[in-house]
């Protein structure tokens, strides 16, 4: 048991450490640290290559045109004694005097002058073979139709020409001068740039941390805000020290799902508090009226009838209810797909306004209609007779003391306007933006005489919005309020 903890600790911390080398921290940190070290790599073999590049040019010109002088001076000396002490000690001159190695060479490699040979590291080692290099330097001559020539060699450059004939052999000038100078310098300037790297690598260290923390401090800042946000708290601002264009535009995103997020909970617990206000009402009133017929009407039947006629009303009521919070959840939710069929409007609404007639012949409620004949649209004709229901329903309850409900179905251009108008006391400014939610409820406390569950208007909103038809309500406080609706 105890090892099995063990491994499962293991194996917590290693998905841990995981998740944070995936952080974007770590991502902006290793990719600014890298680029840096590239970028010093890329600068220091750059410029090692110029510097060599650089170097090599230079060295080769100044060869050329120090070979060139030696031999112009050869040409002007006589040659007779190549192998005299004289003769070497004016070669060992021109060497000196130019900062370059002079020699004569015959064919085989043989060292005319200076005596002894000449030094190849500045020192008092002296080599008198120079078969290789006199062979290596012959073949450049042929290429170059027997002209001077210049040429790098092993570690170093080499100016060589024909000089003519000495004792019946051919005679050249060899002159080179080595890149120790070079190396030396490449050498230190490796080791400089090590170092610099090194040191580049450690303030990108620092500087990538400091940038990187930066940049990821406020999307820490977000996501801590989220948290608390997903345990409940709508207080939480989102916005607050935030900066960035970008960090600024998700603050705002957040904050309007904050807010729409903390309207639905509202909502929620609304719809929820007056669900069940309304299931408990109507259940009460069928519990204490059957405890009345069972206890007292039972033997009556004027007294049962009438307590029974109060159960049948509440359980029509609580049927009612619960029908509308079906039919809401189902639009809402997509499940309650539309059965779209062309249908003649015009007939349908006198068909709805005839559950409306108890109204007026015992209410005293007055239709006054503006109806065109022959009006066909394409929709769901149930929930069209739904919405159309609702909202003379919602007039009739809301109306004046007139009790006049105006109802008005007119083409306009290729639409059909269904309008429907009441004299009561019209909705204030503040609560045209609220009316079409769920359980909306006017101000207005005088008895309504069309039964609404206080879902009507949210279940009109849905059906419409589902058929992406345009609706809206104009009103004017003491004037009564129009509710209309675009059939398209």
């Amino acid at each position: 048991m105890a090892n099995g903890k063990f491994r499962a600790k293991i194996k917590r911390g290693a998905t841990r450490a995981k998740q944070k080398s995936g952080s974007i921290y770590f991502l902006l940190w290793s990719a600014f640290a890298l680029f840096s070290f590239l970028i010093v790599l890329l600068v220091s073999f750059s410029q090692s290559y110029l510097i060599r590049e650089t170097y090599e040019r230079q060295t080769e010109k100044t060869l050329v045109e120090k070979g060139k002088q030696i031999e112009t001076v050869l040409a002007r000396t006589s040659l007779y004694d190549l192998e005299s002490e004289q003769f070497s000690e004016f070669i060992r001159y021109l060497s000196s005097s130019n900062d370059v190695n002079v020699c004569i060479l015959g064919a085989d490699g043989k060292v005319y002058s200076p005596n002894g040979g000449i030094s190849d590291d500045g020192g008092d080692t002296f080599r008198s073979d120079y078969a290789q290099e006199a062979r290596i330097l012959l073949e450049k001559l042929k290429q170059n139709g027997g002209k001077s020539v210049v040429y790098s060699a092993s570690r170093e450059y080499v100016y060589g020409a024909s000089l003519g004939f000495y004792d019946g052999q051919p005679i050249y000038l060899y002159v080179n001068t080595d890149l120790q100078f070079l190396h030396g310098v490449m050498g230190q300037m490796t080791v400089r740039m090590i170092l610099i790297a090194l040191l580049v690598f450690i303030l990108s260290f620092a500087v990538s941390s400091a940038i990187s923390g930066a940049l990821v401090k406020p999307l820490t800042m977000l996501t801590e805000k989220t948290r608390r946000f997903a345990r409940g708290d709508y207080e939480v601002d989102f916005s607050d020290g935030a900066y960035g264009d970008e960090i600024v535009e998700l603050a705002g995103t957040l904050n309007f799902a904050r807010d729409e997020i903390s309207k639905a909970d509202k909502m929620q617990k609304e719809l929820i508090a007056n669900v069940s206000h309304d299931f408990k009402t109507p259940l009460t009133m069928i519990k204490a009226y059957a405890s009345m017929i069972r206890e007292i009407s039972g033997d009556n039947p004027e007294k049962r009838n009438k307590h029974a006629q109060v159960i049948e009303d509440e359980a029509d009521r609580l049927t009612s209810l619960v029908s509308d919070v079906l039919d809401l959840s189902k639009i809402r939710s997509g499940l309650d797909a539309l059965k779209i069929t062309k249908f003649d409007v015009s007939s349908y609404l006198y068909d709805v306004l005839d559950r409306f007639v108890y109204l007026v012949e015992n209410k005293g409620y007055t239709f006054l209609l503006d109806i065109d004949d022959g009006l066909f649209i394409q929709a769901d004709e149930i929930k069209i007779g739904q919405v159309l229901y609702n909202l003379i329903g919602n007039a009739v309850n809301y109306t004046g003391d007139d009790k006049k409900v105006y109802i008005s179905l007119k083409r306009e251009n290729s639409t059909v306007k269904f309008s429907v108008r009441d004299t009561g006391k019209g909705i204030k400014k503040e609560e045209l933006s609220t009316i079409w939610d769920r359980y909306y409820r006017s101000g207005e406390t005088h008895k309504r005489p069309v039964n609404g569950t206080g879902l009507g208007l949210s279940i009109v909103k849905s059906i419409l919005e589902k058929h992406n038809f345009n609706f809206g309500v104009d009103s004017k406080v003491g004037e009564g309020s129009t509710f209309y609706v675009y059939f398209n």
